[in-house]
């Protein structure tokens, strides 16, 4: 797969997400006896991700998403090309996926292979008659979120192409973002931009750190998953950096008696991790619970990113309490 396309239209109520990855296969479940788009989208507990004695970098696991995302609509249809067969299938449901609409199966051009599903949710049952500007909002950030933390893929917002190529480039949208609102809430005076300092920790970790404004902040994802409140791989790498750091100032001042928690309060950790087999708190995945021992890797900051949090030139005398450095 190398493009991603989301179409959020607000007139309509419609959202349309569109991967030019391998499409699904067009025959009929020998089990089931039905289509596997339609066994996929239109049936629970029909996902094949239940070996808990398999690694996987997958995020979810029962295959709730796509299948809520149809009953909590008026209209649900899927849209895929499978180049093995050279097929294309559409199939729509609607009434909260009460009603399966038949699939119109047509050829399909050589290697040709896609998925797009285009839904209209069920605002009434969320208490909403418009996709509000709130939720657009959201919604736009997700696909934000996909330019920056997916590789090689061109990802498109309302047919625009978004520039976020790599999550460096995502990192530094929240930097800028940052700098302009305390520009903004200091009467337009100038301000220090934060530096960052960005590590690509092995295969299946990238790590971003840049100085807060006095609390500490997380952006992380786990296996494309937005963690929102965090986890347990935002700790294993605050308190990486906390220890190292903490090191480095009783080395320049050993009367220092600086502690991990104030390190920690003038931190925003930015991380983008594959862990094996994850486990969050709840359905929404908003934090990370799985133990750091079973991650599958562990990322070790190296000795030139640590060399570049120099506490001098990050933190200077914001560590109150704690002698001059």
């Amino acid at each position: 797969m190398d493009t991603m396309k989301v179409t959020i239209n607000l007139e309509e109520s419609t959202i349309s997400i569109y991967n030019n990855g391998r499409g699904i296969p067009i025959e009929i479940h020998e089990r089931e006896k039905i289509y596997v788009p339609e066994l996929i989208f239109g049936h629970l507990l029909s996902s094949s991700n239940y070996d808990d004695d398999e690694n996987k970098l997958t995020g979810g696991r029962n295959g709730y998403g796509a299948k809520l995302a149809n009953i909590y609509s008026h209209e649900f249809t899927v849209e895929t090309a499978d180049k093995n067969t050279q097929q294309k299938y559409k199939q729509t449901w609607t009434d909260n996926m009460s009603k399966c609409g038949k699939p119109k199966i047509t050829k399909s051009l050589k290697n040709e292979e896609f998925t797009r599903i285009t839904f209209k949710p069920d605002l009434k049952r969320f208490g909403m008659t418009r996709i509000d500007e709130d939720t657009a909002s959201l919604l736009c950030k997700r696909v934000y979120d996909m330019a920056g933390i997916t590789k090689d893929v061109k990802v498109y917002l309302n047919d625009e192409r978004l520039k976020i190529k790599n999550f460096k480039q995502y990192v530094e949208m929240y930097i800028n973002s940052a700098q302009a609102e305390a520009a903004e809430n200091s009467g337009g005076a100038a301000q220090p931009k934060p530096m960052i300092i960005h590590e690509q920790a092995g295969p299946r970790w990238e790590i971003a750190f840049a100085v807060s404004d006095g609390a500490f902040q997380q952006v992380s994802f786990a296996n494309s998953i937005a963690t929102t409140k965090g986890g347990t791989h935002v700790s294993y790498i605050a308190d990486q950096i906390a220890k190292n750091l903490v090191a480095a100032i009783s080395k320049k001042n050993k009367a220092a008696t600086v502690k991990p928690a104030q390190i920690k309060n003038h931190m925003w950790i930015f991380i983008n991790a594959l862990i094996v087999n994850p486990t969050f708190d709840s359905q929404t995945k908003e934090t990370l619970t799985l133990p750091s021992s079973k991650f599958g890797s562990k990322p070790v900051l190296s000795e030139d990113f640590m060399k570049k949090g120099n506490p001098c030139l990050f933190f200077g005398e914001c560590l109150k309490g704690s002698p001059r450095l």
